[in-house]
């Protein structure tokens, strides 16, 4: 199937952005890098009269240091942060999640700001940012805000993102010498969606303990009690049921296959910021 008839554009600037969305906002699509888009289009799922390609403005594909956090501009691209070309993510958590992202292909078009916006519930950054408690920067035609990552996605495809707003960029934590992290999912082939997946983050320095599951049905649930007992008791959580004991609210609905995947991702994910072999 092909895309309904649309006007594209080609934006050079926020302004630019911003005066596209007019008096119309719902008429309007942002296209980043189209891996999520795209195939929307294609499917016929969106139908907008005009597409606006935003992956070439300046201000979205900047990299900075800003207090502590590393902000990250919507269009960077996966690919880009993968391959470690803006220093202050070398070694990041967010570099080596983003080489487990689909496949090369992927990687190259898609963009941060584009992958957060479509909040697919088993998207790699839409996990990873609530593990490292990211804040997404919005602007749009009433002025701009920031958003916990913890509260920007509310639904599965749906965000706290009004008519005429756009991500104009994200922050991280800046790599923390006492930070430690990991993330596993499974998928039945690369370049699938995962079908378990778990993130967390710890850093003593800023008494920061996060473990977050994704692929669920919505966002990515917290497992905050988890999170405590890990950060006080280390390993000694990996013995006994205390990974299944936080599952079980999210997971007793599910077959025993689905709560197998979910708590070896918990375990391997937990083994690796823990540096537990095995």
């Amino acid at each position: 199937m092909k895309a309904a008839k649309f006007e594209y554009e080609q934006a050079q600037s926020l302004q630019q952005i911003q005066d596209a969305y007019g008096s119309d906002p719902s008429a309007l699509r942002l296209m980043g890098g189209s891996q999520s888009l795209g195939p929307m289009l294609n499917l016929r799922l969106v139908r907008p009269g005009r597409v606006l390609d935003v992956s070439a403005v300046p201000e979205l594909r900047q990299v900075t240091a800003i207090k502590g956090h590393v902000r990250i501009g919507a269009a960077v691209t996966h690919a880009q942060i993968e391959d470690g070309i803006y220093e202050l993510l070398r070694g990041h958590m967010m570099q080596k999640v983003a080489g487990r992202i689909a496949y090369r292909g992927v990687r190259n078009r898609g963009t941060l700001g584009g992958s957060l916006a479509h909040a697919d519930p088993a998207a790699d950054w839409v996990l990873t940012c609530v593990a490292l408690g990211a804040r997404i920067n919005v602007r749009g035609t009433q002025g701009s805000r920031t958003v916990p990552m913890s509260e920007f996605m509310l639904a599965a495809y749906t965000t706290v993102l009004e008519a005429g707003e756009f991500i104009e960029s994200v922050d991280v934590p800046e790599v923390s010498g006492s930070a430690r992290w990991g993330y596993y999912k499974f998928t039945r082939k690369v370049g699938e969606f995962a079908d378990a997946s778990c993130a967390c983050y710890f850093d003593p320095a800023t008494r920061t303990a996060r473990v977050v599951i994704g692929a669920m049905e919505g966002a990515p649930r917290s497992l905050p009690e988890l999170a405590v007992k890990v950060a006080a008791q280390g390993a000694a959580v990996l013995e006994g049921d205390t990974i299944e004991a936080a599952l079980q609210p999210y997971l007793a609905q599910r077959d025993e296959a689905h709560q197998v995947l979910f708590r070896t991702v918990v375990e391997r994910s937990l083994k690796q910021a823990l540096g537990v072999k095995g």
